[in-house]
């Protein structure tokens, strides 16, 4: 009696362990719905193809439908248009380079919201006007969807070793689904208030990274032409209070660290033109508060000179070898 009892209860747990790991399974399988996502250039694809390497599906589109094939090569289903990508998925990302492609991407002919689906989680990875999120949240919620801004901070590297941090604005209640998506492509995720919040947040990172970057730039010019070398110079810097980012991380005198845009002639990385787009913003939004940003916007207009001066496709780190250039004028 006492045997068939144990192997009752054997039986039991057995079966019980069983309907355990089929919830979960169907738990995490239903979590596994495809993502849409729309944007497909330096940091969307990257960004992409974690979501993939997390088990995601992915319905993508990119105005570029060449570049769109790696991602397709990896399983991605890749579609026309992001009207079509709406009519797919539930759960949607964008990364588009200015307010005009978000506009167009969501409210234009062939835009999501014009088959998007009511309760869809709607995630703007882009940087852009504040103002310009709140108003695709108002158009996202007559359709009866849902929009929140994460824009990132991290360049290249960080999305494609999934190591961006996400500033994420929007309903509070909807922060854990979308913290859900962003930890697959983040290392850090924060949610900073209302709809508009990410992007304030970001504009502020942005411009004291222009001003930091411009700083290092004069700084390491001034030491190698008082005779210093570069990497002592650097190294000195980075143990001392003059240390930041631009300094240690992103260094932009050449020869001074590898694997840095520097260390390539520039190529790759954060665009100057993009730069100057991010300080177009903070100058915009700065005079809409009436708050003096006087470093901001001298970054701003050095930027904009070196897009005119043939650096708009560089690294924004080469106002190194703008300034260098400058000493010859």
């Amino acid at each position: 009696m006492a045997a068939l009892f144990r192997g009752s209860r054997n039986l039991l747990l057995r079966w019980t362990k069983h309907v355990d790991l089929a919830f979960v399974s169907s738990r995490s399988m239903a979590s596994k719905t495809p993502i849409g996502f729309v944007g497909l250039g330096n940091m969307g694809s990257p960004m992409a193809k974690n979501l993939l390497r997390n088990g995601y599906p992915v319905i993508a589109t990119d105005v570029f439908p060449e570049s769109c094939k790696e991602l397709q090569d990896m399983g991605a289903q890749v579609v026309d248009s992001p009207s079509d990508v709406a009519e797919k998925a539930d759960r949607i990302l964008t990364m588009l380079p200015s307010s005009p492609n978000v506009i167009e991407v969501y409210t234009g002919p062939n835009g999501i919201l014009k088959k998007v689906k009511k309760g869809t989680l709607l995630i703007d990875s882009s940087t852009i006007d504040p103002a310009v999120s709140r108003e695709m949240a108002v158009a996202a919620e007559k359709m009866g969807a849902v929009f929140m801004d994460a824009p990132v901070s991290g360049g290249v590297g960080a999305a494609s070793m999934a190591k961006l941090t996400f500033m994420v604005g929007g309903a509070e209640e909807e922060y854990n689904a979308a913290q859900e998506l962003l930890t697959c492509m983040g290392a850090n995720v924060v949610y900073c208030g209302g709809v508009g919040t990410g992007q304030a947040a970001k504009i502020c990172n942005n411009m004291l990274l222009a001003i930091g970057m411009i700083g290092t730039a004069e700084t390491m010019n001034l030491g190698i032409r008082l005779g210093l070398d570069p990497k002592l110079l650097a190294k000195i810097l980075n143990m001392s209070s003059g240390r930041c980012w631009s300094s240690d991380t992103y260094n932009p005198a050449p020869g001074v660290m590898e694997g840095v845009p520097s260390a390539n002639n520039y190529q790759g990385g954060f665009g100057t033109t993009l730069m100057a787009k991010d300080l177009g913003l903070a100058q915009n939004t700065a005079t809409n508060t009436k708050t003096p940003i006087p470093l901001g916007s001298l970054a701003h207009q050095i930027f904009r000179v070196m897009c005119s001066r043939g650096y708009a496709n560089k690294d924004f780190s080469s106002v190194f070898q703008f300034l260098r250039e400058e000493e010859g004028q």
